[in-house]
């Protein structure tokens, strides 16, 4: 497998957080304005929603030619938002794209579930070139991620079913990424107990 080509960090931060950025900015512009197309009349969300997905396309794919590589999360969250985001535009029904994220953290929490059911940790496979820990200590992270992850789904449930949308997209925009530094920074004394130096990991192999 060939390693990744790098990418300026300000550049891949813009290709990744863009999108977000810029659906963000047109439902604030389109949020009471209707649209009518073809005799259907659509809300400044659907627009909105119509922009960003070929939006996240092109960034996933200008990461893609640059990188040469895209992680699976990178792949699956395009193809789900334009899964979802294709039949909220389809259907006139902003309920599809406002599910996108509780399907995204769901399934992250039962695939590191099962993992956990194994006795293995499915985050390792992952993070552990970047985050190298002791077996326990992936065993500890990865139930908190799990735990996280469940907890995500069931509040984008409660605001999107509950609160306007403007609520949820300030949530989905600025509160999803807090709630995940912030879980990131609460980890950093399992990462001192836990965390294996590059010598002590050549040693150990």
């Amino acid at each position: 497998m060939t390693d990744p080509r790098p990418i300026n960090p300000m550049l891949k931060m813009v290709l990744e957080i863009g999108p977000v950025a810029l659906f963000f900015i047109a439902f604030l512009r389109l949020k009471e304005r209707s649209f009518t197309i073809a005799g259907t009349e659509y809300e400044g969300f659907i627009i909105a929603t119509a922009i960003f997905i070929p939006v996240i396309l092109v960034t996933t794919a200008i990461l893609w030619k640059l990188t040469g590589k895209l992680s699976k999360m990178q792949v699956f969250t395009a193809v789900l938002v334009t899964v979802m985001g294709g039949l909220t535009v389809w259907l006139n029904d902003d309920r599809f794209f406002k599910m996108k994220p509780t399907m995204i953290y769901l399934l992250f929490g039962i695939l590191l579930g099962f993992g956990l059911l194994r006795g293995q940790s499915y985050l390792r496979m992952v993070l552990e070139e970047v985050m190298p820990l002791e077996h326990e200590g992936w065993m500890i992270l990865t139930r908190r991620f799990t735990a996280f992850f469940f907890g995500l789904a069931v509040a984008n449930e409660v605001i999107w079913r509950n609160f306007s949308d403007e609520v949820w997209v300030s949530f989905k925009t600025f509160g999803l990424p807090v709630a995940m530094f912030a879980f990131f920074m609460f980890q950093s004394g399992l990462m001192r107990r836990y965390g294996i130096d590059g010598e002590d990991e050549g040693d150990q192999s």
